[in-house]
């Protein structure tokens, strides 16, 4: 039997052969270390992320989200929801908040859940955490240095943590203009925090990034280069926008500005997997486009006793 067992809502991106795949291949790997099982909830839908903002309402949001909540109460009872995708935890945590705080927000979400039979499933008495959430808070950083067997010496990391997973809910205890968990989580992963990097917070323009693309790499422009500033060699995020944007625009901003950026971009997932003794592959390094190339190295090592 697991140590702990979650209810899981994986979201699109993290979907076998989307964008943030490699995420889901890293948190597995991490997670089988911790002994963590994740329940996958029956046919989840999409958390309207992307188009739930325009102009369709907040009703239709609410209800794609509730329904999922409905889902996990329904197949994995008494199991907290838990996503590895900033948006998805933001936008699901949301309407678990707006439903507990208006009854007549609730009476309308149910009724639509009624379409699909699932209204008297819905009842939100469970929590909705991000990964992170779940590793700070029921493991805390000193049972999370255990497993390392192959310390990340010698990396100099800037963690960057976005906007989602730090407003406007963020994670307990965590400053919003400072949070710490990153660099912390890469301490005891055996490499050297950017204690000082000034744009953990910065948003990387992810909403922008097709209708105004000039304003949203400006934005990733200032995150990589305030990571280079402070002699970071990699970047960690918890966020699978802000990891897409600031990885794959690289090229562009180069063109444009005459950079010469090419520093990978990783989740913190993918520093524990390779830190735990996975492989290369296991840690999903292979669906990087900017390669980690001192991460596979210290992967193939052998691990330390």
């Amino acid at each position: 039997m697991a140590k702990k067992e979650y209810s899981f809502y994986p979201g699109c991106s993290s979907e076998r052969k989307a964008s943030a795949s490699n995420y889901m291949v890293s948190v597995e790997s991490m997670c089988k270390t911790l002994d963590v099982k994740l329940n996958e909830i029956p046919d989840w839908n999409c958390c309207g992320a992307s188009i739930g903002y325009a102009e369709g309402g907040e009703l239709p949001r609410h209800a794609m989200n509730a329904r999922n909540i409905a889902l996990s109460e329904k197949h994995n009872p008494g199991q907290n929801i838990v996503a590895t995708c900033a948006a998805c935890w933001l936008g699901t945590k949301e309407t678990h908040e707006r439903l507990s705080g208006s009854a007549q927000l609730l009476a309308d979400t149910k009724e639509a859940l009624k379409e699909a039979g699932l209204d008297m499933d819905y009842k939100g008495d469970v929590e909705i955490r991000h990964m992170v959430e779940v590793l700070i808070e029921d493991f805390g950083y000193e049972e999370l240095a255990k497993p390392v067997v192959k310390p990340l010496e010698g990396i100099k990391i800037a963690g960057y943590v976005g906007c989602q997973t730090n407003r406007p809910f963020g994670v307990a205890g965590e400053s919003f203009e400072n949070p710490k968990y990153l660099d912390k989580l890469t301490e005891i992963m055996g490499a050297e925090p950017v204690e000082k990097y000034d744009q953990k917070v910065t948003c990387c323009g992810g909403a922008l990034a097709f209708s105004e693309p000039d304003k949203s790499q400006a934005q990733i422009k200032k995150i990589i280069e305030s990571a280079y500033d402070f002699g970071a060699e990699m970047i960690v995020t918890p966020c699978p926008v802000c990891q897409m944007n600031v990885e794959v625009y690289q090229d562009q901003i180069n063109k444009k500005y005459g950079t010469k950026f090419h520093i990978p971009v990783m989740y913190y997932s993918q520093l524990m997997a390779v830190a735990y003794g996975g492989t290369a592959r296991e840690a999903g390094l292979n669906g990087n486009i900017v390669r980690a190339t001192r991460l596979e190295e210290i992967a193939a090592r052998p691990a330390k006793k």
